[in-house]
């Protein structure tokens, strides 16, 4: 099977959580399995600007970017978090190289929005360097930052640079990993199975707001790009990654419409 693994940032603040989905994704390519991880890191770039005297903007789940911060984002998502997940992810077992989607023009973004600053929409993805890695056994793992015209760089949410790259690999599984059970309806309850739709009207309602909007947004992309399979779950359950590889009803799925 053919999968990608997009870890969220607050996975990555819990050193335990860290090192149990290593081990558990090192697990899924000694079995064989071609997997590639995409990762955010957006809480520590919070706290890096916070120190640094800046408030951190969100707009729709996106952070706004203006120039003046693009070294902190390449200093924290392409730099700290990017080689910390590599030394453990090789700690783990595994040949991890540590990447961006600037390196081989993998990931080329344009502009979303004057108003977002920095903030890239992907528009294109070459896959040979992901593919190339994953076939030798070796495991990439990429910073959501991509290229552009001009030299340009992009920061790119971390949700949509996953299903950009999903996409582009053709992979069977999509894997959402986060910090809640899955996508939860006005009540506050999980929605096992949800199609596009109906992700959409909980966008529209309000009930999807923030990183959950960003998330759905990615995922009905990624089915539109012809991914087969995409799944939205607590990375912090226990052989999580395992169990949903294996088809395990948890978390919440998505359908096309």
């Amino acid at each position: 099977m053919k999968l990608l693994v997009k870890l969220g940032g607050t996975l990555l603040e819990s050193t335990k959580t860290r090192g149990a989905l290593a081990t558990q994704i090192c697990r899924l390519r000694d079995d064989g399995h071609q997997v590639v991880v995409v990762h955010g890191g957006g809480k520590r770039l919070s706290r890096y600007l916070a120190g640094l005297d800046h408030k951190s903007e969100f707009r729709n789940g996106l952070r706004v970017t203006p120039p003046e911060i693009m070294d902190a984002v390449l200093r924290i998502l392409a730099g700290s978090v990017n080689r910390q997940l590599v030394a453990e992810f090789q700690d783990a077992g595994a040949k991890a190289v540590g990447l961006t989607g600037i390196d081989s023009g993998t990931v080329k973004a344009t502009q979303m929005s004057p108003d977002l600053g920095l903030v890239g929409s992907v528009e294109d993805v070459d896959p040979a360097l992901l593919e190339l890695l994953a076939e030798r056994g070796y495991l990439p793992v990429v910073a959501c930052v991509a290229g552009g015209e001009g030299s340009a760089i992009f920061n790119v949410n971390a949700d949509q640079m996953a299903s950009a790259c999903a996409g582009g690999l053709g992979v069977d599984l999509l894997l959402f990993l986060t910090d809640v059970g899955g996508v939860l309806d006005s009540r506050g309850g999980l929605i096992p199975r949800i199609n596009a739709t109906q992700a959409n009207r909980l966008i529209e309602d309000g009930v999807a707001k923030g990183g959950m909007e960003a998330k759905l947004r990615a995922s009905t992309g990624a089915l539109r790009s012809g991914v087969q399979r995409v799944v939205i779950a607590d990375g912090r359950a226990d052989a999580i990654v395992g169990r949903l590889v294996a088809g395990e009803p948890t978390g919440t799925e998505l359908v096309p419409t």
